[in-house]
């Protein structure tokens, strides 16, 4: 879906425009990936989520706004330096929830038309989940998001889930049908 491989058989289509080496680069700037294990640069927690962002020009008040978003605020306010607290080489500072939280916030950050989560808060405790989940479908509802997750409690508030096995789909519905529960 995000164009890094490309498909060995059929094509992607997004609004029945097909996605291909002319317009890849373009339907790749509207994707924001949250994967399973974030990659951190040796610098700040705001560089960390405004990543990419020359650090004159980050919006400092949008990087506040998205740490809440991802359920990760009140952790940096309570750490000596903050937003501007280093993270150590490849998050070596944080916890896995912690890094995964920041990889969401980046996502949050990017403000793209799809987000994929893929086994995004697998690191995150229940509690911590269900915030982060209840966050993240509280966002701007024009946005796509699809979460690739193996609890399937992370699915519950998904309009459709597509239950897959060995790369083919076995059923698809609502989290209801799928599961078979409330």
């Amino acid at each position: 879906i995000s164009g890094l491989i490309l498909p060995t058989l059929g094509n992607i289509l997004v609004d029945d425009v097909l996605i291909d080496s002319q317009n890849l680069k373009n339907w790749q700037q509207n994707i924001a990936i949250v994967p399973q294990t974030i990659f951190l640069n040796d610098a700040t927690v705001l560089e960390n989520i405004a990543i990419g962002v020359d650090i004159d020009v980050i919006n400092y008040e949008k990087v506040i706004k998205v740490a809440k978003l991802a359920q990760i605020d009140s952790f940096i306010e309570s750490l000596p330096n903050k937003y501007k607290e280093k993270v150590g080489e490849r998050g070596v500072r944080l916890s896995g929830g912690q890094r995964q939280r920041i990889g969401i916030a980046r996502a949050l950050y990017k403000k793209t038309d799809v987000i994929i989560f893929d086994e995004a808060t697998s690191a995150l405790d229940d509690k911590t989940e269900l915030e982060v989940i209840n966050s993240i479908f509280n966002l701007n509802p024009n946005i796509t998001i699809l979460i690739i997750a193996h609890r399937l409690t992370t699915l519950k508030k998904c309009s459709q889930v597509i239950e897959l096995k060995d790369g083919r789909v076995l059923r698809t519905g609502s989290y209801k049908e799928i599961v078979g529960k409330t």
